[in-house]
């Protein structure tokens, strides 16, 4: 059922993405966006969505959000490859926005696929309430800005000059902002559509973002440049502190299998009804790529 329902994820989204680039016109910046927001695993898409289903958000409104989040998540990755930042040539297999086209072309694409997301997330069409409306775009801001993904993109930057390497609880605070924000938005967007109680997804989202992190540092070990579709060992050669680092790979590998326990139950408040969910959580720790 995840396999089928991340599919569907995926066709609705790009859908939705390719309608709205449609009406931005000719230009390079439009088709450096379209470049950047295709392929994929459509993950934090597919938690929206699912959310949206727990709660009986119908997915013509629930499709706002779910592209909201593709498209900031989208504009994080074209300027973490950029060389002030992590200096990465291949996204998804294929040469980075800014070796595409040029770094100047990757900033503008980045800060329009940013300026997307509100857009998606106010759009009327997202929620007849303008105050629901309203708490999406509130939240996804804090999600994305200074007190989520750039707060822990702002710190690992600072750990690679920094004089001693981050401590467990240090890289914990930090993922929790660069990786976790982004999914515990994603996971308790259908629960805002329906002015439901947030807490058990938001609890499933930061278990399950943090054991995405971890799985991502293990795959820097253990993945391959052709399956992963970027650079690997990147951060072990760099010397820096990592889950796998400090923890060792076993150790690493069965605190994510905890991680994801705990997120499984903390959907027990669903019943059935959040299994998808469940094989969502299992997939993050299986992946190769």
């Amino acid at each position: 059922m995840f396999d089928t329902r991340l599919k569907e994820t995926a066709q609705l989204v790009e859908q939705n993405l390719a309608e709205i680039m449609n009406r931005l016109g000719n230009i390079s910046v439009v088709h450096a966006m379209r470049y950047a927001t295709t392929g994929g695993k459509r993950l934090r898409a597919f938690l929206v969505l699912e959310s949206a289903r727990l709660h009986e958000v119908p997915c013509e409104q629930a499709i706002w959000p779910a592209t909201a989040i593709e498209a900031i998540h989208a504009y994080s990755l074209v300027h973490d490859d950029l060389p002030c930042m992590d200096d990465d040539a291949l996204r998804r297999g294929l040469p980075a926005v800014h070796v595409r086209w040029d770094e100047c072309t990757a900033v503008l694409a980045g800060d329009a696929l940013h300026s997307l997301g509100f857009e998606c997330v106010a759009n009327a069409a997202c929620h007849s309430n303008p105050a629901v409306r309203t708490e999406l775009c509130l939240t996804l801001a804090r999600a994305a800005g200074a007190r989520g993904m750039v707060q822990g993109q702002a710190l690992d930057i600072a750990a690679e000059t920094a004089p001693n390497s981050l401590t467990l609880s240090e890289i914990t605070h930090l993922q929790a902002g660069k990786t976790g924000a982004l999914f515990s938005w994603s996971a308790t967007a259908g629960a805002v559509m329906a002015q439901a109680d947030t807490a058990p997804l938001r609890r499933y989202a930061e278990d399950l973002g943090l054991a995405f992190q971890i799985a991502d540092d293990i795959l820097d070990i253990e993945g391959n440049v052709e399956k992963l579709g970027k650079a690997v060992r990147k951060d072990a050669d760099a010397g820096k502190a990592t889950f796998v680092s400090l923890l060792g790979m076993e150790a690493a590998k069965s605190r994510a299998r905890d991680l994801i326990e705990n997120a499984c139950d903390a959907l027990t408040p669903y019943g059935n009804n959040a299994e998808t969910l469940r094989e969502a959580a299992r997939f993050v720790i299986s992946r190769d790529n």
